[in-house]
């Protein structure tokens, strides 16, 4: 009785070691006798006890792989930092598991080493300004190897792409360099039209002045012509004429507050009693 009551027993044990039940989101990787054997899915299964063994346990739903951040040179030598992140699905669990010996880490060193040859084609400008076209170069220069070890890779995001702190030291001192220069350049300009507008001013004068000029002479010369045509053949007129307007200047050179003293022709008394005796006569 003892012995029936062991073989059930055993019996009972041996079913259910037999029996595995796979969760959902998951594939059950089976060996016999060390070598392997089958995937089982989500649901009931049935394994030979003792032969078969469940080599490992593996997710089908998607995993997120943080890509470590990691400093990057760019083709004109300046030096930026950049990470991502992943998402990537097993979908052949015997590759994933044969295939390599530790998927997730060689996918993540895979995109780190893509991400550095990518960007190392690249300058600064273009690897801060073309993240789109970095993410797509990415993924498709790694899916393939991707696929060899069961994995589908989704999408690959890149979560930073920034300079390292001493090139944005030296980004914000060409800036700043940058800005004073353009600021010297304004008010140069500014200082240039000022002078070239104080020029075109005194251009403008200097013109006006001189047509000023012309026109005084011109009038000047009509004046003389009037006058000589009035007084043509008639002495007495003009020298009365002369003597009035020499005898006002010098009443205006006698008002002049620095005037010390007025020197005028010898002969003038006698050229005035000639004048007077010429009209008395």
């Amino acid at each position: 009785m003892e012995i029936l009551i062991v073989l059930l027993f055993a019996v009972i044990i041996t079913l259910f070691a037999g029996v595995k039940i796979v969760k959902q989101g998951e594939e059950w990787v089976v060996e016999r006798l060390g070598k392997f054997s089958t995937t089982l899915k989500p649901g009931l299964n049935i394994i030979v006890p003792y032969i078969d063994t469940v080599r490992q346990k593996v997710s089908t739903r998607d995993i997120i792989l943080d890509i470590p951040q990691q400093e990057v040179i760019t083709k004109d030598n300046a030096v930026i930092l950049t990470n991502a992140i992943a998402f990537v699905r097993v979908t052949k669990p015997q590759d994933a598991i044969y295939g390599v010996e530790d998927f997730k880490l060689a996918i993540q060193n895979l995109i780190m080493t893509t991400l550095r040859s990518i960007i190392g084609e690249m300058k600064l400008d273009e690897a801060l300004s073309n993240r789109e076209m970095i993410k797509a170069r990415l993924k498709d220069q790694i899916v393939d190897d991707a696929a060899d070890w069961g994995v589908t890779v989704k999408s690959v995001e890149i979560q930073d792409i920034i300079p390292s702190p001493s090139m944005q030291q030296a980004m914000e001192q060409q800036a700043a360099a940058e800005r004073e220069r353009r600021a010297v350049e304004t008010r140069a300009e500014g200082d240039k039209n000022a002078m070239i507008l104080e020029a075109h001013g005194k251009l403008e004068a200097a013109k006006k002045e001189a047509e000023a000029q012309v026109a005084l002479s011109e009038a000047s010369a009509q004046a003389i012509i009037n006058v000589s045509q009035a007084i043509q053949g008639k002495e007495l007129p003009a020298m009365f004429l002369l003597g009035d307007r020499y005898i006002n200047t010098l009443e205006k050179m006698t008002q002049s507050p620095n005037s010390k003293f007025v020197i005028y022709p010898a002969d003038l008394q006698a050229s005035i009693k000639g004048m007077l005796g010429s009209v008395l006569k």
